[in-house]
């Protein structure tokens, strides 16, 4: 087990900075909704219902990246903001009843309870159409150039897509129908999970023009940090509860999905959960500055209750 107490210092700065982060987000967010009419019904209060109680992890990945590579987190808060629109999208679509069918999200109804399940699908397809329009004003922002926005968007709809989030999702979903298997699991994590926090990571590079050697390197970062994510995910599903997740627990196994603690066991996976944990330190070693946030996000990742 890591138990570096330095790591432990660092991390209660992270969540400090993610408290800040998540500030400046939902203060900006807003600003990158679409104008709702009375005519579209509860489409409005439905585009806003999931944000409540989010981490805005993606939102830090991308402010810090640029930080980190020599611009101010204030300068691509467009981009933080169209990861954190796309995150929810996917939750929302997630937790549909074609999909996971969980009737919680951040300790709130899921959007499809709240508000049904037509809504639900259109309140998702409308946050992403946001995300993309959020990455081009990006564009506006003296600091970073339209060709860094315009690769930036290039990757975020490549990670994303089928390629991406999307393909992850639906491996998903099929993976339900077979026993555990190490090669389908790992393509499941990286594509639906591991994908957006490598983009993320990269975003925040690229916009701040970062060598391409660094962009790799935050990309490789991001990648490997997303794993563990959804592997901590996977074991909090396992054996926390509703109450404190603020979603339901124990659906994985109940849904036959593919999760390590499924194919190794809940010791097997902490584990493999550390020893992810020590590869993203090694990482962070690599990155160009602010390492004490990039080690310390690990310790929250790894630690986290919900």
């Amino acid at each position: 087990m890591i138990t570096d107490s330095s790591l432990a210092q660092e991390a209660a700065q992270v969540r400090a900075l993610l408290q800040e982060t998540a500030r400046q987000v939902d203060a900006a967010l807003p600003d990158y909704l679409p104008v709702v009419s009375p005519h579209a019904g509860r489409l409005g209060p439905a585009l806003t219902h999931t944000f409540h109680g989010g981490k805005r992890v993606r939102p830090l990945v991308v402010q810090q990246a640029a930080e980190s590579s020599g611009l101010t987190a204030a300068a691509v808060l467009p981009t933080a903001c169209a990861f954190e629109l796309l995150h929810t999208a996917t939750l929302i679509h997630d937790d549909l009843p074609a999909i996971d069918n969980a009737d919680l999200r951040r300790g709130l109804s899921a959007s499809h309870v709240a508000f049904g399940e037509s809504t639900a699908v259109l309140a998702g397809d409308a946050l992403i159409i946001a995300a993309f329009s959020a990455l081009a004003r990006q564009a506006e922002r003296p600091a970073t150039p339209a060709d860094r926005v315009v690769r930036v968007i290039g990757e975020f709809a490549h990670f994303s897509g089928a390629e991406g989030v999307i393909g992850g999702e639906t491996a998903d979903i099929e993976g339900e129908r077979q026993a555990p298997e190490a090669d389908l699991l790992s393509y499941i994590h990286l594509h639906k999970t591991a994908a957006l926090f490598a983009a993320a990571s990269r975003a925040g590079a690229i916009l701040a023009g970062a060598p391409e050697a660094v962009v790799d390197r935050f990309g490789e970062y991001g990648e490997t940090l997303g794993l563990l994510f959804q592997v901590t995910d996977d074991l909090l599903d396992a054996t926390g509860d509703a109450a404190t997740l603020g979603k339901p627990a124990g659906l994985d196994a109940a849904a036959g999905k593919q999760t390590y603690p499924a194919l190794l066991g809940l010791e097997g996976t902490q584990a493999y959960a550390d020893q992810l944990a020590a590869r993203v330190l090694t990482l962070a070693a690599a990155l160009p500055a602010q390492h004490e946030v990039w080690r310390g996000l690990v310790w929250v990742v790894l630690r986290r209750e919900a």
